[in-house]
């Protein structure tokens, strides 16, 4: 069996994100638009961690606020999944908690 998950970056004349629109057929997501992705791949070779951040030009400073805070909650919540650490995980929503009552507009 196989899945995809495709990205579609459009970029400016300066390589800027514009638009990102993202597919998931398998989840019933087809072409759907977004403002911001954050991709981590873990390189069993390296044992490094490679990523992709990228948000479009219209991404408000607010929502980027927002889109970090639920970002750290749901890696907590992965974290607890893979390594069934509740403790610490717990420590991360603690710190998310923290990031988020020093963040305005969050």
């Amino acid at each position: 069996m196989k899945s995809e998950i495709r990205l579609d970056i459009q970029l400016d004349e300066n390589k800027v994100p514009e638009s990102i629109h993202w597919t998931a057929e398998d989840g019933g997501i087809v072409n759907d638009p977004a403002q911001a992705i954050l991709l981590s791949l873990w390189d069993d070779r390296t044992q490094d961690t490679l990523r992709i951040d990228l948000w479009t030009k219209d991404m408000g400073i607010d929502n980027m606020k927002r889109f970090y805070h639920q970002t750290l909650l749901s890696m907590a919540d992965s974290y607890q999944r893979a390594t069934d650490e509740k403790e610490m995980a717990d420590d991360l929503r603690d710190f998310a908690r923290y990031f988020a009552e020093k963040q305005k507009g969050v």
